[in-house]
């Protein structure tokens, strides 16, 4: 896909979504694919626009409803670009916590998709429900850890949907000292069902698939980045999140009503198989561990081990969590005092699904002017038709209709895209020449 300049307003955008609809055109002539397209046709839900003229204490909540499965990403992303620009450093308390909010979004986002989006594929299920029939104690293992990871979220935002603990400038509260022991013993509790996870994810047969695609990433000095980092690429860029759209475009495709993301004019892949690649020497000792055990060789250039990568961020997850409320108190106040300035407010973190990089025009008012949301699965998306196209190649053109149509939602739900969280949500036409 060649690089070219953004065509649409960037004030009506197409973004990741809730829910959603696609559909895959593929046709194949002579053993040669001469068409794909995965299309995306869900109608636009115009957040951005929204958010003009919205005061910045509105903004964290209001970004929270662009995804109900990754509400903290939104959140965090935007309350820390916006704290960037008023010159706000917030308490050590309130960074920790921050780290430990997006840590049980990622225990949740990553084991509802590994129990009840993928894994059902590989075992020959068409749902959630079939896999439960054939490994019981996995499933009812992924849903315990699942439910962790939303009751972690609730310990800050006080509830695990569209949570509303977050503001600019630290937290509206603090939880008591009581509850985060009870949620620290569950969090050890955890750790050897996460070890046992990774186990069993590692030993699920997948494609043998390598391919050839760049990582991208944020990278951090001693942690494994999650809130905070600079942005890298498997082939060396590292740049901080300020100059993102210098290295990164997006353009409109006339199939698809969510934008493609591309660099130095190429397809590149974001999410957890992308911080795995680029992050594994900061795992914790305990992960690198269960990392080796599994045999998994890094970087992969097999994209079906985003499987494994999930469940090693898991018990990623679980281990900073446990570190970071270990030595919790109850702070003298959750937040520091704001004072707005006009600017321009960036911030970028890693949502379960990949980077999201905020944008926001503030005037001295402290209002939004304009806004700018890239989500993971936009990025994605071209890698996904990319990855579809050469996934399709090495799996062979000769297969049945109904054998094509099965690898290719293996390879779509792979991804953990932002359109529908349902089993079967593509319809696939195929034309044989």
């Amino acid at each position: 896909m060649g690089e070219q300049k953004r065509t649409v307003s960037i004030h009506v955008p197409v973004l990741a979504r809730v829910e959603g609809e696609g559909a895959l055109d593929l046709r194949i002539e002579d053993g040669d694919i001469t068409e794909l397209r995965l299309r995306i046709f869900e109608p636009p839900r115009f957040f951005e626009k929204f958010l003009e003229g919205r005061h910045y204490t509105e903004i964290p909540d209001m970004v929270a409803r662009i995804c109900g499965i990754c509400p903290v990403a939104y959140q965090v992303t935007a309350a820390q670009a916006l704290e960037k620009l008023f010159g706000v450093e917030l308490d050590p308390w309130a960074r920790d916590m921050r780290r430990v909010f997006y840590c049980g979004e990622w225990i949740q986002s990553h084991s509802l998709h590994i129990h009840l989006l993928a894994a059902p594929d590989f075992f020959g299920c068409d749902n959630a429900i079939e896999l439960a029939k054939i490994a019981p104690e996995e499933v009812r293992r992924g849903l315990r850890i699942q439910a962790l990871g939303n009751e972690l979220m609730e310990l800050f935002g006080a509830r695990s949907v569209h949570p509303v603990g977050i503001r600019v400038g630290g937290f509206h509260g603090a939880p008591a000292l009581s509850r985060v022991e009870e949620i620290r013993e569950k969090l050890r509790a955890a750790l050897p069902e996460a070890e046992a996870l990774i186990r069993w994810a590692a030993g699920i047969a997948v494609p043998q698939d390598d391919q050839a695609f760049v990582s991208v990433a944020m990278r951090h000095a001693h942690d494994y980045a999650i809130e905070a980092g600079t942005i890298a690429t498997s082939d060396g860029l590292l740049i901080e999140p300020e100059v993102f759209d210098e290295h990164f475009t997006e353009q409109q495709q006339a199939h698809s009503t969510a934008l493609f993301g591309s660099y130095r004019g190429q397809p590149y892949l974001v999410g957890p198989l992308a911080r795995l690649n680029l992050n594994h020497e900061r795992l914790p000792e305990r992960v690198k561990a269960l990392l080796d055990e599994t045999g998994l060789v890094l970087p992969s250039r097999n994209l079906f081990h985003s499987l494994v990568a999930r469940a090693l961020e898991i018990l990623l997850a679980l281990h900073e969590a446990l570190r970071l409320l270990d030595a919790y108190r109850v702070p003298d106040s959750p937040a520091v005092p704001v004072s707005p300035r006009a600017g321009i407010a960036i911030g970028c973190t890693e949502a379960p699904r990949g980077l999201l990089w905020h944008r926001y025009e503030m005037d001295d008012e402290g209002r939004a002017v304009n806004a700018r949301i890239v989500p993971p699965t936009s990025q994605n998306q071209a890698r996904i038709e990319q990855d579809l196209r050469l996934s399709l190649l090495n799996f062979g053109l000769d297969h049945a209709d109904g054998a094509l149509r099965l690898h290719c939602e293996k390879v779509i739900r792979n991804y953990d895209p932002c359109i529908s969280c349902a089993t079967h949500f593509l319809r696939m036409k195929v034309e044989r020449g």
